[in-house]
């Protein structure tokens, strides 16, 4: 692998790219869904069965590890990777989301935002200088700016505050995070759903030339027609050289639409905590499994699919699980989620290097509209 960070694109259908990012500790194929670990845990899964899928990264987050078990402790155990046994690529989240929808009796000023803990009340502060530490002491490889992200809808004042805000933290991101061998540092993108704000903020951020972009401050609460649209607006200001993340997305049809615009990366709690909740994503759409409905169905939820949980398992048994509150039906069906947002990436790379990526799209939303009844 490569000795430092570096991105390629290796095809292009449309707006839709195909792409490499190589680092130290792996290569990462794009587009490229990133299963969330927010405390250095999949949830529900073992990470040699996330490797297996075909996940090349995961996500860890600065705001849940700095509370519990500490950054600090994590370095002492030999940083994330070892002490999570991934010895493949990690980012990590700059905690920025989380301080705001989570903690308690937060207050925000320009050096950075002070709160209590949502775990025990304990006292926190969080600067773009602590949270580039925290990501080195953790040792991920794709490190993030802490930005502030609001809520839509919002006043456009309150927009653009949040955004000016977020470049200036940028600044100092960059300046703490320095030149590390094999490493990379991304900015994030803000300006609400106000396209002039998001333009500029873009710009701002291209003339850093960080090592990656980010799209933050989506799917917080906007349509899904207000998302693609922003993404319409803003993605032809960031460099076409660069890999471009959509943090935070989302849904299956989320992600192919934002891979036709030109997302390169993805990230989401939707598949593992669906999963936990009883609710499968399939080739055939998504599959409710408290459903009474299902009781006595033998079918798998896909009997061509080549994850155990998809294949091997009837409906009627996973129905049992989920409806006796049994453990295990969470983690079958967090597998087979996992197992089909991986199908779903590596379809659409397949695709995009076949120019085929309109066809492709087409049969898998097909897919999607004849239900979980039709025949498999």
């Amino acid at each position: 692998m490569s000795a430092d960070f570096a991105f390629r694109l290796l095809a292009t259908d449309g707006l839709a790219r195909r792409g490499e990012i190589t680092m130290p500790r792996g290569m990462v194929r794009t587009p490229a869904f990133m299963p969330v670990g927010t405390g250095g845990t999949v949830k529900a899964m073992y990470l040699d069965q996330v490797r297996d899928l075909g996940s090349d990264i995961i996500l860890g987050n600065v705001y849940h590890l700095m509370l519990r078990p500490g950054a600090e402790r994590v370095a002492r155990q030999g940083g994330l990777h070892d002490f999570a046994r991934w010895p493949h690529p990690i980012l990590t989240d700059s905690g920025g989301f989380q301080v705001m929808s989570l903690a308690n009796l937060r207050k925000l000023d320009e050096t950075g935002v002070t709160f209590r803990s949502h775990i025990d009340g304990s006292a926190h502060a969080l600067t773009p200088e602590r949270s580039i530490e925290i990501q080195g002491l953790l040792g991920s490889d794709i490190q993030m700016q802490l930005d502030e992200c609001i809520r839509l809808p919002a006043e456009r004042d309150e927009i653009e505050r949040a955004m000016e805000l977020s470049l200036r933290w940028a600044e100092r991101s960059a300046k703490a995070f320095g030149t590390q061998a094999g490493r990379a540092m991304f900015g994030i993108v803000q300006g609400g759903d106000i396209a002039d704000l998001r333009l500029r903020s873009a710009q701002r951020l291209a003339a850093m030339d960080l090592k990656g972009y980010a799209m933050g401050g989506l799917a917080v609460g906007e349509p899904q027609a207000v998302m693609l649209k922003t993404l319409d607006e803003t993605l032809p200001a960031l460099p076409t050289e660069k890999p471009r993340y959509l943090m935070g997305v989302g849904t299956p049809d989320d992600i192919v639409q934002s891979v036709a615009r030109g997302i390169d990366m993805f990230d989401c709690v939707m598949p593992t905590r669906a999963g936990r909740h009883g609710l499968a994503f399939t080739r055939r759409g998504k599959v409710n499994l408290k459903n009474a409905r299902h009781a006595d169905d033998n079918r798998p939820l896909d009997e061509q699919s080549s994850c155990p949980a998809t294949r091997d398992y009837s409906r009627a048994y996973l129905h049992h699980l989920v409806r006796s509150d049994e453990a295990l039906g969470g983690m079958l069906l967090t597998w087979n989620n996992l197992a089909y947002y991986q199908s779903l990436m590596a379809g659409l790379r397949e695709a995009i290097e076949a120019a085929s990526f309109e066809a492709h799209v087409a049969e898998v939303k097909d897919g999607w509209a004849r239900g979980d009844l039709a025949p498999i």
